[in-house]
């Protein structure tokens, strides 16, 4: 069954701040959905299993609390709500990885993301398993098995075809800064007959990013021209008015919206705030439900 959610994505703290910095940002989510009308509207919590990457990250990665922990944390203050996360397969072998997606299971979580390595490494690379190994070979454990989805990337169709072949129930997309999802998605559905459930992804772009440059640096892809497109389109958001900017993100997911919701596919949503939840966050994500959210 399609999940048909609207996700929001959290990510664990630094363990140096524990759990009551966890139960904190839990009753700050409420807080703000609250006030922008939304309460009652976010289904689940996407929380993406972090591990160190590029020595060039913008925002240097600490240690984390376990996607575990951190769901167990903020689990009871944000009642009604589920989990989704990514894990990372690359590094644990069958017996570790089916050890973990039976703990994530038992402990409240609908849907789980598998990832491979880090962009530094090769597909392959790591003595785990492949995510698409990962796709078939727990399907006795996880219903909701889903795959990163970034319609930019060269040889993406091929790519996502085969992970659909090997179980793949959803795909969650890259943060969406243009509308080529709609393209991508129009050419897979006259190709084959996969339907799989899409998590569209919308991310907020603050002030701060024209300092700090996260958001560039997590959908960068050197040499292509369609993701260098989507990164002037960022910065030119970090440096506009909030009025503009929300006027320019509605846009966009109008955009995607029309272009995506007549193609077959159970579309769900999945918000995010890179550098932290926020009220403008909020308020834009709630003029993108007013204009369209998943069916109930």
């Amino acid at each position: 069954m399609p999940l048909n959610t609207i996700a929001l994505e959290l990510v664990p703290p630094n363990t140096d701040r524990g759990a009551e910095h966890a139960r904190a940002e839990a009753h700050k989510v409420l807080r703000l959905s609250a006030e922008a009308g939304i309460a009652g509207r976010i289904g689940h919590v996407m929380i993406p299993g972090m591990i160190a990457e590029d020595d060039d990250r913008p925002i240097e990665m600490k240690p984390k609390l376990d996607v575990s922990d951190f769901w167990s944390a903020i689990h009871p203050e944000l009642p009604g709500v589920r989990g989704l996360c990514t894990q990372v397969t690359s590094f644990l072998d069958e017996s570790a990885l089916r050890g973990r997606l039976i703990g994530l299971g038992e402990a409240g979580f609908d849907g789980v993301i598998f990832v491979g390595v880090p962009r530094p490494m090769n597909d392959g690379d790591g003595d785990g398993l492949s995510p698409t190994d990962a796709l078939s070979k727990f399907d006795d454990l996880v219903q909701n098995r889903g795959v990163i989805l970034i319609p930019t990337r060269d040889g993406e169709q091929g790519r996502f075809e085969f992970k659909c072949d090997q179980g793949a129930a959803f795909g969650m997309t890259q943060l969406l800064y243009s509308d080529a999802i709609v393209g991508f998605l129009s050419d897979f559905a006259r190709v084959n007959d996969h339907r799989p459930e899409i998590l569209l992804s919308f991310g907020f772009v603050p002030e701060l990013e024209s300092k700090v440059g996260l958001i560039d640096w997590l959908i960068q892809d050197p040499g292509n021209q369609a993701v260098a497109a989507e990164q002037e389109f960022v910065r030119a958001l970090a440096a506009s008015e909030p009025n503009v900017k929300r006027r320019r993100l509605l846009d966009l997911y109008q955009r995607v919206i029309d272009g995506v919701a007549e193609l077959g596919y159970p579309l769900s949503l999945h918000f995010e705030a890179p550098y932290g939840v926020s009220k403008p966050a909020f308020d834009t994500f709630a003029e993108m439900l007013d204009y369209w959210s998943p069916p109930a």
